[in-house]
C-alpha cells in the first residue's frame, strides 16, 4: 500500500487525484496541501466522502509528519522547481505533472534527486492517447518532414506553448535529424508578429487558449499534394488519471528523474 500526498489537492487536476487514488486498492490518500481550503477535509473537497484527512498549506511540514510514500504534484510553474526541491530534500519520491520546469531545472533536479536516492517522474501530459500520439508522430517526420502543431487548451491554462506540444516538437526534431530530412523553407511575411505561432526545433506551435476546451492537440504534416492529420483529443480530466496511477506504483523502479510517460509503458 503506498501513501500518496496530493498537492494541489483542492484543483481541477489535483481533486481528480485524490479520487483515482481513493480508488485504487494498492494505493491510500495520505493528506493534501494546498493554498486555499486549508483546514478542510481532503476528502469532501474530492466529493470522495470525509477522510478525516486536512488540507496543510506547508509542504515541508507536511511531509515531516505525514511521511508519505510518494507526493503528486499538480500546482503551478512559479512554484513547481521548490517543490520538487523539497520533495526530494525529504527523500520523498514524486509525481509530477506541473509543466514549466525547464531543461536545466530538470537536468538539476536528476542530480539532486541521486545524490539523495530519490526518484522523481514529470510528465508533460499522462494520457495514454496523447503519447501514442507522440510517438505516431515521430514515426511519420522521416517521411513527411514539414510540420505544424496545434494546442488547444482550457483558458484557464497558464503556459503556452503545452509541455506536451514542445515535447512532441522536441521528438519530432530528433525524429527529423536522425532520419536526414530538413522541411521545405517557409517562405511566409508575417506582417503581424508572431502570426506564424512560437517556434520550437523550427516547429511553428499555434496555442488556443478558450472555455470549453480541456486539452487537444493537432499534429499537421503537410506533402505534396496530401496531407496527414494526427489528432488527440480529452474531454475529461478522468483520460489523465491511468497515467497518474500508473506513474505513482512505478516512479521508485527508477533513481533520479525520469520525463515522459512512455518510459513506464
Amino acid at each position: 500500500m503506498l501513501r500518496v500526498l496530493v498537492n494541489g489537492a483542492d484543483g481541477r487536476m489535483g481533486s481528480q487525484v485524490v479520487k483515482a487514488v481513493f480508488e485504487d486498492p494498492e494505493l491510500e490518500v495520505a493528506g493534501g496541501i494546498s493554498i486555499t481550503h486549508v483546514g478542510e477535509d481532503v476528502g469532501d473537497i474530492a466529493g470522495v466522502g470525509h477522510l478525516g484527512l486536512t488540507i496543510r498549506d506547508d509542504l515541508g511540514a507536511a511531509l515531516d509528519d505525514i511521511k508519505p510514500d510518494v507526493v503528486v504534484d499538480f500546482t503551478t510553474p512559479k512554484v513547481i522547481f521548490n517543490n520538487a526541491k523539497t520533495c526530494i530534500e525529504h527523500g520523498v519520491n514524486m509525481v509530477v505533472g506541473t509543466t514549466g520546469l525547464t531543461a536545466e531545472q530538470r537536468h538539476e533536479l536528476h542530480a539532486l534527486a541521486l545524490e539523495k536516492k530519490t526518484s522523481i517522474f514529470i510528465a508533460p501530459n499522462f494520457s495514454i492517447g496523447a503519447v501514442l500520439m507522440m510517438k505516431l508522430s515521430t514515426e511519420v517526420a522521416p517521411y513527411l518532414p514539414d510540420v505544424e502543431i496545434i494546442e488547444l487548451h482550457h483558458n484557464n491554462k497558464l503556459d503556452a506553448p503545452s509541455g506536451t506540444a514542445i515535447m512532441t516538437a522536441d521528438k519530432i526534431d530528433a525524429a527529423r535529424k536522425e532520419a536526414g530530412v530538413q522541411p521545405a523553407p517557409d517562405k511566409t511575411h508575417e506582417s503581424l508578429d508572431g502570426a506564424r505561432g512560437a517556434s520550437v526545433d523550427g516547429i511553428p506551435i499555434h496555442s488556443v487558449r478558450l472555455p470549453g476546451y480541456i486539452a487537444h492537440q493537432q499534429v499537421l504534416f503537410g506533402g505534396y499534394g496530401e496531407l496527414l492529420t494526427i489528432r488527440h483529443d480529452s474531454m475529461d480530466r478522468k483520460s489523465f488519471m491511468p497515467g497518474v496511477v500508473l506513474a505513482v506504483k512505478k516512479v521508485s523502479s527508477r533513481p533520479g528523474l525520469t520525463f515522459g510517460l512512455e518510459n513506464y509503458l
